[in-house]
């Protein structure tokens, strides 16, 4: 049998070439469309030298590759990086495939855009910025504090919580002193103490698939407290949030899918919990990072292969989904490493692989820091590695994350040596 040939327009994202070819096995024949000499994705690319079928984009604008994917007769197409967003809707429109249409595709690339989108859903001011001068007139109308980030981007690179008209125009002055742009300027959703307790983060994301306009709730994900200013720091599954919490999230979340007008595909919403009820952070039009390892290892689903069979039309099911509440067990999770926001010498990489021998931790990945990690403005970009484990309760995972950031605080701070585990911690 001739298995349908399917796209996948590549680039640093949520999905690795390994990872897709293993998701696509018996599915179909995967044609990466990519820039293979790029240094985001040469080192992935090797690990399948050989078996993976590779076309080369380099320096063709967008009607060259559509040009080019058409020559491919494909039957469908995906992509799992932000990046590749835009390029893999036009490609998707020039063939006929099943994609996000290309103005779907600007709502979700475009954080101005999608908050005018969503504004019969929720009303979240935000000012479009182009200019220092502008920043005075755009905080008046949006308040303090406010959250600067660029209007196109994903990791939360340059973003941070701005308090003034001049700490505004410094921000916007330094973030866009080597790469022009645009950026926004947005209302702050503070989150609730009494919904978050200690030790927790004080948002979640929900992971949905999008068939022909019905979206269908993989999970919802819990999240560890942010890192200055505003990093993400891993996952948790199943969220420790209460289940009507979780209801009020997913009905929220549907709303804004459905204001956006999304049709197909997989989707990652970011909701931030309120005192006045959740609010949406921002929705994004393709699998979450990391997402698809915590969903395959605490719920058996493939979210990589869920996202291959919308491609290519074939029937997809979402899982039943994992009871909420914060002591719901077992407890999956994902902890990045991610660098303080202020400089440091870190002690020996041994303190965070030591790490491995905390009971509860499966694997420790990490990699020593260097120029690509430094500073925060590189967001969640400026992870030195993962840490994986499960908890047998959203308690015990407390105290378990407790003593991950404790010891992760040595490293980074120049620490010599690491305390003993102490046993019976998760």
């Amino acid at each position: 049998m001739t298995l349908p040939t399917l796209l996948v327009v590549h680039d640093q994202g949520s999905a690795g070439p390994l990872r897709v070819l293993s998701s696509a096995r018996g599915l179909g024949r995967v044609v990466f469309l990519c820039e293979p000499r790029h240094p985001a994705v040469a080192a992935e690319l090797g690990q399948v030298a050989g078996h993976a079928e590779v076309v080369d984009i380099t320096g063709l604008d967008d009607a060259e590759v559509c040009r080019l994917a058409a020559g491919l007769s494909p039957d469908g197409i995906v992509t799992f990086s932000e990046h590749r967003l835009r390029l893999t809707a036009a490609v998707a429109a020039h063939c006929g495939l099943r994609f996000h249409s290309p103005e779907v595709t600007d709502a979700l690339t475009d954080k101005f855009r999608q908050r005018q989108a969503l504004a019969g859903v929720q009303d979240t001011a935000c000012v479009l910025l182009r200019h220092p001068d502008d920043c005075a007139g755009a905080l008046a109308r949006v308040g303090t504090p406010a959250v600067l980030k660029p209007r196109h981007g994903a990791g939360s690179v340059d973003t941070c919580l701005v308090g003034s008209p001049a700490e505004c125009r410094d921000r916007l002055a330094e973030f866009t002193e080597d790469t022009p742009g645009d950026f926004v300027l947005e209302e702050y959703l503070p989150g609730d103490p009494g919904l978050t307790p200690p030790g927790w983060g004080d948002y979640v994301s929900v992971e949905s698939l999008v068939v022909d306009g019905e979206p269908r709730t993989v999970t919802v994900t819990g999240k560890p407290p942010l890192a200055p200013p505003f990093r993400e720091t891993g996952h948790i599954l199943p969220a420790p949030v209460p289940a009507a919490l979780a209801a009020d999230v997913v009905e929220l979340e549907q709303r804004a899918l459905r204001a956006l007008g999304i049709r197909h595909g997989v989707t990652h919403t970011e909701v931030k919990l309120t005192a006045d009820g959740p609010r949406i952070i921002e929705v994004n039009g393709r699998l979450g990072g990391n997402v698809a390892e915590i969903t395959q290892r605490r719920m058996g689903y493939d979210m990589v292969g869920a996202a291959l069979r919308l491609a290519l039309g074939l029937p997809v099911t979402a899982p039943e989904p994992l009871r909420p509440g914060r002591e719901a067990g077992p407890v999956a999770f994902q902890y990045m490493l991610i660098p303080p926001a202020d400089p440091v010498s870190p002690g020996p990489l041994s303190l965070i692989e030591s790490l491995a021998d905390l009971p509860g931790v499966d694997l420790v990945d990490v990699r020593a820091p260097d120029s690509h990690h430094a500073g925060w403005r590189r967001g969640t970009l400026g992870a030195i590695g993962v840490i994986y484990g499960t908890a047998g309760s959203h308690t015990q995972l407390a105290e378990l994350l407790r003593q991950l950031q404790t010891r992760a605080e040595l490293y980074w701070y120049g620490a010599t040596s690491a305390p003993a585990v102490r046993s019976g911690a998760a």
